[in-house]
């Protein structure tokens, strides 16, 4: 395969390096080696959001760390500042001779797409970026999970398990269809199970894209404005911003609902209070295409579904009935096997 000569070391300057916590690739490695056909580098481009978000960008930045601890990878991540620069930070891994580019979030869709044509013996992984039939990129695959589904398991134990009737979900922006996804996955789950039960879903669409996943302030006062209401179950779908509504869960001793990653492991400031976290399987999936694409069996184009699902309850394992449980297990397998749908739409209807 060939690959695409160094034309600059400033990489090294704006890449933040992470230390491993296994085995690394050989020490001497540097970005100089990448363009050398045995090196295997992986890249990944954040969107707004951070690397430590403690859900969507950390959980897939996990699965880039198991390429190095597993495949040998050597790995590095820029964090975008400014939706402006996604072409170019995409453009510094791919022009430096990495070999697997890993684009996060459903805003670098566009710009991945561009880059792929750019940069034909790179291979992209746009985790949250659906393609289209018909519109796919050979080099590029779109890493995309059934957000719905995780978000109709969240809302129908939430539903069961609700005292007062009433719950809530705060998530970031419904522009981006997963969370879209997420939110009215919620709804219609806990709909499924109950249908009296009142279900508050508020999107942060009132700011910029820069900061609707980076606002925990504004989730923990809106989680906390839903509790004051009678409201004892909240759903945080929105990075950091869904974070804050976790703590203010936990501070005012309601259940909440993590999203994306377990997240009693990532926040445990909230353990006491979470129930349980709305998962897309990000870790595996991304390592799964990075070693395909290192096997040299990366899909020619198109999406890669990964899996979704709840995370374990952990320490309110004894608070959830036994005929809750079973009933939210018989819905699993209902989703999987088909026989039932969310009837979600994947996008916001215009």
């Amino acid at each position: 395969m060939r690959k695409y000569l160094l034309v600059s070391i400033s990489l090294l300057t704006v890449v933040t390096l992470l230390a491993a916590c296994g085995p690394k690739a050989p020490a001497e490695l540097s970005v100089e080696d990448c363009p050398k056909e045995e090196v295997l580098c992986v890249g990944l481009v954040t969107d707004v959001g951070k690397i430590d978000d403690k859900s969507f960008n950390q959980s897939t930045w996990e699965g880039v760390k198991q390429a190095e601890e597993e495949l040998g990878a050597l790995v590095q991540y820029i964090e975008t500042t400014d939706s402006k620069d996604y072409g170019k930070n995409i453009a510094q891994f791919a022009d430096a001779g990495f070999d697997v580019i890993v684009t996060v979030g459903f805003g670098l869709g566009e710009a991945t797409l561009e880059a792929g044509p750019q940069y034909p013996d790179v291979k992209f992984i746009g985790v949250d970026q659906f393609q289209a039939p018909g519109a796919e990129v050979p080099n590029v695959v779109g890493l995309i999970f059934p957000e719905d589904q995780s978000g109709f398991l969240a809302g129908a134990l939430a539903a069961l398990m609700s005292e007062s009737g009433k719950i809530g979900s705060v998530c970031g922006t419904d522009a981006v269809p997963p969370v879209w996804r997420f939110g009215e996955g919620y709804r219609a789950g806990a709909k499924y199970v109950r249908p009296d039960v009142e279900v508050s879903v508020v999107y942060h669409n009132d700011v910029g894209f820069d900061k609707t996943f980076t606002d925990p302030e504004w989730g923990k006062t809106t989680a906390l404005s839903m509790i004051d209401k009678g409201v004892d179950v909240v759903f945080g779908a929105g990075g950091k911003t869904g974070n804050g509504a976790l703590l203010g869960c936990a501070d005012a001793g309601v259940m909440a609902i993590g999203v994306d990653t377990d997240q009693y492991y990532t926040v445990p400031e909230a353990q006491k209070a979470l129930l349980t976290s709305a998962m897309k399987l990000l870790t595996p999936g991304t390592f799964d295409l990075i070693k395909m694409a290192k096997e040299g069996n990366f899909p020619a184009g198109g999406n890669y579904v990964g899996e979704a699902g709840l995370a374990p309850y952990h320490d309110l394992a004894d608070s959830v009935p036994a005929d809750v449980d079973a009933k939210i297990q018989e819905i699993d397998a209902a989703l999987k096997d088909g026989s039932l749908e969310t009837g979600v739409s994947p996008v916001k209807p215009e």
